[in-house]
């Protein structure tokens, strides 16, 4: 099985006050047995990879300039999440103790550390162009690690909240996701059984839920249900929802309250196998990029995982971000600009994690960063983008380290 970027996303997870379940990466119970195996056979390819030497993945190498960063007291690694246009970057890092703090890079490089005021486990996930951050808290003296939700304005003020109908068990709570640049919020609630919901806070702290049509809700597997991701300066909302049949599908929650679903050519998910951020994007225009498993006939991994964009329209176009020897290239988006340049991560055959850039012609480059380790599921891992190109993300170390950096091309 692929351990360690679970390990890392449960702690994580933790430090967040958010639930850590195979359902909030979109992922059902019922599929998780059909991941496990092919995530499985990857990590075996990747042993059997180890005692070759490491590859440089043929290809565009795109050209720029690295900045690399560290959250003060990272003892356990930096893990950056969002970039708003101006350059301002928000995250989380774990200190000596795998305490959870959150932190913001202004876009001259400073890092101010934070913790919501009585919390004692902050994340970030979110922030806007005026610098307002949203995300998730608990308490560490919380034995069911219940979730809530915050707002940190730009003045670094905060307001918390907790969704209605939000349960107290364990793992469940609020846990906000993004904040648009009028400070209305979305992200997601499991209630007393273990269901998930979306949520909507408006500008003034109104907070409205909703479910997806065609969700499961008696027949939920546990923290199935709604999951809302991202939310756009239109107010609509995106997301992924588990159906009846535990299936998964996309879908978009119009400022008005309608909906409209769509479905890949495959079956779509919100995080990929490898736990590195999230893996369904929105432009302010409406494109929306993802990934979707293709199963693939005599693939030893059974398919591979591959990018599609969904234009406004409701089209799709699909690529992968390579395609070479030893086989099976598993290709995640994490951000998407106004013009269509789409960043995210690739795993290749030897399971090193690679970044890269598509251009609107569809063109793709490979990029890695300095100090990205080459061991088994090491490496760079983009996490955004803003209009202007400039790439965020962590990358992994030799020592399993995370930390975060901002590659400039040219």
């Amino acid at each position: 099985m692929v351990r360690r970027p679970t390990l890392r996303t449960a702690l994580l997870a933790v430090a967040l006050g958010i639930v850590f379940t195979p359902a909030l990466f979109g992922i059902s119970q019922a599929q998780q047995v059909d991941l496990n195996a092919a995530a499985e056979a990857k990590a075996q390819a990747g042993r059997e990879a180890l005692s070759r030497p490491a590859t440089d993945p043929p290809g565009v190498k795109a050209i720029g300039t690295f900045i690399t960063f560290d959250a003060p007291g990272a003892t356990n690694g930096t893990n950056p999440a969002s970039i708003n246009p101006p350059g301002a970057i928000t995250g989380s890092y774990l200190d000596a103790n795998f305490v959870g703090h959150a932190f913001l890079r202004a876009t001259n490089g400073t890092i101010t550390p934070f913790d919501v005021p009585g919390g004692t486990s902050t994340g970030a996930s979110s922030i806007n162009p005026a610098g307002a951050i949203t995300g998730g808290y608990s308490y560490l003296n919380d034995p069911n690690f219940v979730g809530h939700g915050y707002l940190r304005t730009s003045n670094g003020s905060f307001v918390t909240f907790d969704a209605p109908g939000a349960g107290t068990g364990f793992f469940q709570g609020t846990g906000a996701t993004s904040v648009n640049p009028e400070g209305s919020i979305t992200g997601n609630f499991v209630d007393t059984n273990n269901v998930v919901h979306g949520f909507l806070r408006d500008k003034n702290g109104a907070i409205a839920t909703f479910d997806a049509p065609g969700v499961c809700t008696t027949t939920c597997f546990p923290f199935e249900g709604t999951f809302a991701v991202s939310i756009n300066p239109e107010g609509e909302i995106l997301g992924v929802y588990n159906d009846i049949n535990h299936v998964n599908h996309g879908f978009l929650r119009a400022s008005n309250g309608t909906f409209t679903t769509f479905d890949p050519p495959g079956q779509i998910f919100l995080f990929n196998p490898f736990s590195f951020g999230n893996n369904l994007r929105m432009s302010p225009e409406g494109t929306i990029t993802g990934f979707y498993f293709q199963p693939i006939s005599g693939n030893p991994f059974g398919g591979n995982y591959q990018v599609f964009v969904r234009a406004s329209d409701g089209t799709f176009t699909t690529f992968d971000a390579a395609n070479y020897p030893p086989c099976c290239i598993w290709s995640f988006p994490s951000g998407i600009t106004p013009s269509g340049m789409i960043t995210g991560s690739l795993n290749d055959g030897f399971t090193l994690n690679h970044g890269f850039l598509r251009a609107r012609d569809g063109t793709v480059a490979l990029f890695d960063a300095p100090g990205a380790g080459n061991g088994f599921d090491q490496g760079t891992v983009p996490l955004g983008i803003t209009p202007s190109g400039v790439i965020m993300g962590l990358y992994i170390d030799a020592n399993d380290l995370t930390h975060g950096f901002l590659f400039l091309p040219f």
